[in-house]
């Protein structure tokens, strides 16, 4: 219980990049041509309109793969005092969150950059908390 209530903070920004990103892969494996046929519209007017399905991929993996080293971190927090995993997740997350941020700037949709910038910032928090 004391290794939960030190890392407390550490921890919840864990949690809130579970959610954010192993939901974000289910959403991308469950509705992929759903998905896709979005991203195609979206990125229309974009130099990566021929390179979607390829950049979805991409985006699917890292998201996929940071959500798990984020559990993993919280698990390695608990059990072993260690953080390992859950700076590598948080580090594969910004990662994932400027590959978004990247392309809604090169879809022109400035909107949806600024709410990237929202997820970002926790995300860079943490890395901070964990850097030590």
């Amino acid at each position: 219980m004391k290794t939960l209530l030190h890392n407390a903070t550490e921890i919840l920004l864990l949690l809130f990049l579970i959610i954010t990103f192993l939901q974000s892969g289910i959403d991308k494996i469950t509705d992929w041509n759903g998905n896709l046929s979005w991203l195609k519209g979206h990125f229309a007017k974009s130099p990566l309109k021929n390179s979607v399905p390829l950049l979805l991929s991409i985006v699917l993996i890292t998201e996929v793969i940071a959500g798990v080293l984020c559990v993993a971190g919280i698990y390695e927090i608990l059990a072993l005092n260690k953080t390992d995993f859950a700076f590598y997740g948080a580090i594969l997350s910004c990662i994932a969150l400027l590959m978004l941020l990247f392309g809604q700037r090169m879809a022109k949709d400035y909107e949806g950059a600024k709410t990237i910038a929202v997820y970002f910032i926790p995300a860079m928090f943490l890395v901070f908390l964990l850097q030590g």
